[in-house]
């Protein structure tokens, strides 16, 4: 699609949001729907395979810390720069899909390369697809993060005394939508779930996209138990057995494995952003994190847009799929 046809066809979306019959008023029209695109390089299926990101006029960014973490509405664009914006006020959040519901392969933004684009999984030198438990096929929402936020493995939880895991926070998007992988979607925190990941810190924020045809009905974590019976359930049950046929002990949970609400949620967020700033601005060890960016203009590991795209230049080029692993056929029961 040519940079004119998706920017026309942008204000004509963002002109449908408002003009469109029986659509609420309320809703903003929100910037960073359409936004972003994203290039594959290397071939799908195996260990070299990349997806990286793209702003609408062509720049590669990091979809870790170029993609803010509050969406901007076309409202905003014309507020003064001292002046509070709308999107600060509103509990709506940017989510990076890295894993589309239904799906195996554990794909991730690779927070310890150049721009951050996302990638599979290896341990011990295979690819990582998450099993099939049943009766759940593959990961059951979309799955993703949260972009500039980090779980600083160099701050101890309060409640739970455990550091962070040294990625942004994951989310677990629940809408009826099976998002594409790389896709930027607007989310509606609803509440959050505390993992315990082999002694790490591993928030699992629980939220909606707000396009879903349902989202005015979810506005905290109880609205979720009353309009989705036994998803939570099952979410806390795939999170506790996911390893279990890796030969791996059943993750743990904080606060007796119950969801804090959406309160709580935006707590978790707001802090998780701030060790961002900090890592991003160099106040604070990034360890083997590349920061490296191209729109945060006061962080020191901001680059140029040549040097953006000579990293993507450097990639594999795109190739022919390999076959996907068989293991993603295979079904596992536990006992409960």
């Amino acid at each position: 699609m040519s940079g004119v046809w998706r920017g026309g066809l942008l204000r004509l979306q963002r002109a449908a949001l408002v003009f469109s019959p029986g659509r609420p008023v309320a809703c903003r029209r929100w910037l960073s729907m359409n936004r972003y695109s994203t290039e594959e390089r290397g071939r799908p299926n195996t260990a070299e395979y990349r997806l990286y990101f793209k702003t609408e006029d062509g720049k590669f960014i990091s979809p870790f810390h170029d993609i803010p973490l509050y969406p901007r509405t076309d409202e905003d664009q014309d507020v003064p720069a001292k002046k509070p914006k709308s999107y600060l006020s509103k509990n709506i959040f940017n989510m990076v899909v890295e894993v589309p519901r239904w799906t195996n392969a554990k794909m991730e933004i690779a927070t310890k390369e150049p721009l951050n684009p996302i990638k599979q999984d290896i341990k011990k030198g295979k690819l990582r697809y998450v099993s099939n438990i049943f009766p759940h096929k593959g990961y059951i929402w979309n799955y993703g993060a949260l972009p500039q936020t980090w779980e600083d493995p160099n701050h101890k939880d309060k409640d739970m005394k455990c550091c962070g895991d040294n990625d942004p926070i994951d989310v677990c998007e629940i809408g009826s939508k099976v998002c594409s992988r790389g896709e930027v979607i607007q989310v509606k925190p609803l509440g959050v779930l505390a993992l315990i990941d082999e002694g790490e810190m591993d928030w699992k924020i629980i939220a909606i996209n707000i396009e879903d045809p349902e989202a005015d009905k979810f506005n905290d974590i109880d609205d979720v138990k009353k309009y989705k019976p036994g998803y939570l359930e099952a979410t806390v049950e795939w999170l506790k057995t996911y390893k279990v046929p890796d030969g791996k002990p059943e993750n743990q949970f904080g606060f007796n494995g119950q969801l804090k609400d959406q309160a709580f949620a935006i707590e978790i967020i707001k802090e998780t952003h701030e060790f961002w700033q900090n890592m991003v601005r160099k106040k604070t060890d990034c360890g083997d994190i590349v920061c490296k960016n191209v729109l945060v203009n006061d962080s020191p590991f901001c680059c140029g847009e040549e040097a953006a795209a000579a990293i993507v230049q450097a990639a594999p080029l795109p190739g022919k799929s390999d076959p996907v692993s068989p293991e993603v056929n295979v079904w596992h029961f536990i006992k409960k």
